[in-house]
């Protein structure tokens, strides 16, 4: 009898590592997914880690696609959690931007696609329906194909095909064809340039007319709680901050897909600044500089 529980035990804790092996070899993934659909790193690691925990708990011998099964409980939690997440919002102060991520390091998202990724992209798709989200991000960021995205959204798939359709031309009415990553960094340095010394002229030029500036953090001392809007009001609002870059440090680093620039004061992260641009110039300038967003950078950004 003693021999029968050794076995049983050495064969539960072969189950368990044989569940930790497949769970992990799709934890990229998985990540990507609810990443894509929370816009926060830090919820999207609760989440997989919550998905870990029913896996354990899940007859395994009963499932046949375990990658199936993983990225259909990693959606469904990331509905159900984008949902709540909308209602924590109304009460945030100023403007909300996604918490940021060091793709060049790339630990977790390992994503196939690079695509519903950008911060201009999340903020766009903060206005799609919860289903649509998870549509547009199965579909375009993992190429899921229409009958799977219906197994896991438990509807048929004419309506996942019209869920992504109409989150594709929401996406596409609103963003202008971006520049290269060449020049979208290039005009993120010559930003930073004309923005610590305040160079009102330097500044309008690289900027379209709707520009906007918009500043996350949650109502912290001396952020502004109000998106800027037009070339000459956000030079304006550049040229009266100069105050801001004194003593502090910028690198530069991959973030979302994109450059941007990891603000540090005293060796300590303060904020991470980057821009989205069109060939018409630079049309949003986002400061995330709310400290719980980039509590995670020392140890993310190389």
């Amino acid at each position: 009898m003693k021999d029968s529980g050794v076995n049983a035990e050495r064969a539960d804790a072969d189950d368990i590592e044989e569940a930790a092996a497949v769970f992990m070899g799709l934890r990229p993934r998985l990540f990507g997914i609810a990443y894509r659909m929370l816009s926060s790193a830090s919820e999207a690691e609760d989440l997989v880690q919550e998905v870990w925990l029913r896996w354990q708990t899940t007859d395994r011998a009963a499932v046949l696609n375990p990658a199936a099964f993983l990225a259909t409980t990693t959606t469904r939690l990331a509905i159900n959690a984008l949902q709540s997440a909308r209602v924590r919002r109304e009460t945030y102060i100023g403007p909300w931007l996604p918490e940021p991520v060091d793709t060049s390091a790339d630990p977790y998202l390992g994503a196939e696609r690079g695509e519903a990724l950008e911060f201009a992209a999340l903020l766009l798709m903060e206005k799609l329906t919860p289903n649509e989200r998870a549509a547009y991000v199965l579909r375009e960021a993992f190429d899921y194909p229409y009958s799977q995205i219906a197994d896991i959204l438990h509807l048929n798939e004419p309506a996942v095909r019209q869920l992504v359709s109409r989150a594709r031309k929401h996406m596409a009415g609103e963003r202008r064809t971006p520049v290269t990553a060449a020049a979208q960094k290039e005009l993120l340095t010559t930003f930073i340039t004309a923005a610590r010394s305040g160079d009102m002229a330097a500044l309008e030029r690289l900027f379209t007319p709707e520009v906007t500036s918009l500043s996350d953090g949650n109502g912290a001392y001396q952020i502004a709680r109000r998106p800027v809007v037009g070339a000459l009001r956000v030079a304006k609002f550049m040229n009266a901050i100069t105050w801001f870059w004194e003593g502090l440090d910028v690198e530069f680093a991959t973030m979302n897909g994109q450059s941007s620039a990891v603000l540090r004061r005293d060796g300590k992260v303060y904020g991470v600044l980057t821009i989205s641009a069109s060939t018409d110039g630079i049309d949003q300038v986002l400061w995330i500089l709310n400290p719980e967003k980039n509590a995670a950078l020392p140890r993310r950004v190389i």
